[in-house]
């Protein structure tokens, strides 16, 4: 018995040590990408891009969309999902993968602003924890969403919604259909993959996924889900159509 509380304690002091460790790192590195300016002063540059699309301009059907499939407990947990972690950690283990991870929309803004180029993944997990807490300190739920639409990637060079929305479906954000707004929340995860001018069929695979997100977490009936998967035939041909055309 002594020897296991020994070995506990050992044990238990490498991990705080570690963690001592990966916090003055991460905050170092939260430091470094503030260079001098306030977490204000990068907001502030980032919404006066001209592209920037307000919360209250986005159609609602897209803010559920994009909750429901990436972060669905968003407007219940703080700077980070000790749920998803934990399930994120579950899932990896018992498949021997990364398929999983346990960001929070929170999480992948403070990424999108200040770390997308970092290689240590460690130690950005540790800055991005630490700009988290901060953006959930000094921004609404509301504001932070708005920036995280704003800041994602959609591939073919988009950064942001109102980009994305310009390049793909020829038209303001603010114009978003159901239709387009559940496809347009689904291609962020893997631009690569589920860019409509990659493979559209992939595209439309997950966007059938959003739907049933949406579906799942109560934003949309089963009624209306499969009335809009009826209706995608049509809306990718016509998609398919306007892609050609420019």
């Amino acid at each position: 018995m002594k020897i296991l509380r020994n070995v506990l304690i050992v044990v238990l002091a490498i991990i705080l040590i570690f963690g001592l460790i990966l916090y003055i790192a991460g905050d170092n590195m939260y430091k470094n990408a503030l260079a001098g300016k306030s977490l204000e002063d990068v907001i502030a540059e980032i919404q006066s891009d001209p592209n920037y699309v307000e919360y209250e301009d986005l159609p609602q059907n897209y803010i559920n969309a994009v909750i429901a499939v990436e972060d669905h407990r968003f407007r219940e947990h703080g700077a980070i999902d000790l749920i998803a972690i934990a399930r994120a950690i579950y899932v990896n283990i018992s498949t021997f993968s990364f398929r999983e991870g346990g960001s929070t929309i929170t999480q992948q803004v403070a990424k999108n602003i200040f770390y997308i180029t970092e290689d240590n993944p460690v130690v950005r997990k540790s800055a991005e924890i630490l700009t988290s807490f901060d953006l959930e300190d000094k921004y609404t739920k509301n504001d932070i969403l708005e920036l995280y639409v704003n800041t994602i990637y959609f591939g073919d060079g988009y950064y942001g919604i109102e980009e994305a929305c310009q390049g793909y479906l020829n038209k303001d954000a603010t114009e978003m259909t159901l239709a387009d707004s559940t496809m347009m929340a689904g291609i962020p995860n893997a631009p690569s993959v589920y860019a409509p001018t990659v493979n559209p069929d992939l595209t439309r695979d997950r966007q059938e996924k959003v739907i049933s997100s949406m579906v799942e977490y109560n934003y949309i009936s089963e009624t209306d889900a499969n009335n809009l998967i009826d209706s995608l035939d049509e809306y990718y041909e016509n998609l398919s159509k306007l892609l050609k055309s420019e």
